[in-house]
């Protein structure tokens, strides 16, 4: 899930298929997931001409990387920092939208507690 939200903020996003064939592609263990050190591998095996052209982690390698030698390390720097500022804005929204639903959930269980106050309060009154 980690994978596919990645993929659809970097504006490549993928079907659950081509998810699982990209996983495939650098899970040295075989467990289905990707560590720390096979998402690096990604950008080893992009950098060494071993990933195909078309393929999902082409796209993620192509979209994360950026030539110091063309940009320079103040253009590098921007890059990553311009990176940085977006995922934390996405961050800060799903943080407002969660914020958001908990209150409706406080909400609702407050409407009801009096809704069950005031059933027992009418069956009070009634007998």
């Amino acid at each position: 899930m980690e994978l596919k939200l990645m993929m659809e903020k970097l504006g490549a996003p993928q079907t659950h298929l081509g998810l699982k064939n990209m996983i495939k592609e650098v899970d040295e263990d075989f467990d289905g997931q990707l560590s720390f050190r096979e998402f690096l591998l990604i950008f080893h095996k992009a950098a060494a001409g071993e990933l195909e052209e078309d393929s999902g982690l082409m796209a993620l390698a192509k979209l994360s990387e950026i030539d110091v030698a063309q940009e320079g390390v103040k253009g590098a720097k921007d890059f990553f920092e311009a990176k940085v500022q977006a995922l934390s804005c996405a961050s800060k929204f799903e943080a407002e939208l969660k914020a958001e639903q908990d209150e409706r959930k406080r909400e609702e269980e407050k409407r009801r507690l009096r809704q069950a106050a005031f059933r027992e309060l009418k069956a009070a009154f009634s007998t």
